[in-house]
């Protein structure tokens, strides 16, 4: 996979990379529909250079389109990391500067680093120089209102090697509250040559076209939209560049959907774990039906596979 294959003959819509929900059974599910690409959940560099078994977990699987998104602090170790991508066989490795969390900001990852400019070019730098395949990068417009600096970071990573930016368009301080500002991050189709996608609030394909026209930018990355629709990407890039309607699954077939889901998750991670994580998706795929609450509150009580499997054929055979 190429990277400027995906920007070259329409508008792109790529799958943002979230913690702990963009493994590789719901990439696979989001992959099915369709997407320009989705991302693995971001990797810390540290544990991924020491092997850890978790870390490689999150990475394996999930369709055909191997974007991996790497986190941490120290220039050599996240090169480590991207050159370890790469031999297996990562398409794309990218930098993860915008993550507001406050474990990983703590450890100076994350959107910490865009505190300390010197640093986060360094990374860049390092992490490029490390492999042949393209890096990308996610950030955030700044560490806060007064100190808004993705203009002059942009202008660093495009000079560093980095072949496509993705910003978030909020501040680490405004974490995910207040709205994001697409237009803030017009200017910097004149001030850089490479491309970059609008990122946040972006939840259907009028947000799209909005985000889009204030931003100037080449794409959309969507993320927390998709929790319990991994349908909606596909929906939103027809519509956009081909003007084709794609009606939601019927509930019969998002029964389906959520079934297939929940068995690929306990395939991959275990019954145990696999349920663990999959309780939320059951509250996304629910979300705004009937009975809802009632549904959740059933399906968190459970443990047996087939008693959970029973109560949510119920759920959806009410709903048909």
């Amino acid at each position: 996979m190429k990277l400027k294959s995906l920007l070259d003959k329409e508008i792109p819509v790529f799958l943002a990379p979230m913690a702990g929900v963009t493994d590789a059974p719901f990439r696979k599910t989001v992959s099915k529909f369709g997407a320009t690409a989705v991302v693995s959940e971001m990797v810390s560099s540290e544990a991924l250079v020491r092997n850890s078994v978790k870390t490689y977990r999150r990475l394996t699987g999930g369709g055909d389109i191997k974007i991996v998104q790497i986190m941490g602090s120290d220039p050599q170790r996240m090169a480590e990391s991207a050159k370890i991508n790469e031999d297996n066989g990562a398409d794309i490795v990218d930098i993860n500067m915008g993550c507001p969390v406050k474990k990983i900001v703590n450890n100076n990852s994350g959107s910490a680093l865009l505190k300390d400019e010197k640093l986060a070019v360094k990374i860049a730098e390092t992490v490029v120089d490390s492999v042949k395949i393209p890096v990308t990068l996610k950030m955030r417009l700044g560490w806060d209102n007064e100190s808004k600096n993705f203009r002059s970071l942009a202008k660093q990573f495009e000079e560093s090697g980095i072949r496509m930016l993705t910003v978030h368009c909020r501040t680490r301080a405004q974490m995910y509250s207040g709205t994001a500002n697409w237009k803030e991050i017009s200017d910097l189709k004149d001030l850089i040559k490479i491309p970059y996608l609008v990122n946040g609030d972006i939840k259907n394909c009028n947000d799209v076209k909005e985000a889009l026209k204030q931003s100037h930018a080449r794409g959309v990355m969507i993320g927390r939209a998709t929790l319990g629709k991994p349908w909606l990407l596909n929906q939103i890039l027809q519509k956009i560049n081909h003007g084709i309607d794609i009606p939601p699954p019927s509930l019969e077939q998002q029964y389906e959907i959520v079934m297939q889901h929940f068995r690929n998750t306990l395939d991959f991670y275990g019954i145990e774990h696999g349920l663990r994580i999959f309780r939320k998706h059951f509250c996304w795929y629910s979300s705004g039906m009937s009975e809802a609450s009632s549904f959740r509150e059933q399906i968190n009580h459970l443990d047996n596979i087939k008693s959970i499997e029973k109560v949510v054929r119920v759920f959806y055979e009410n709903h048909f």
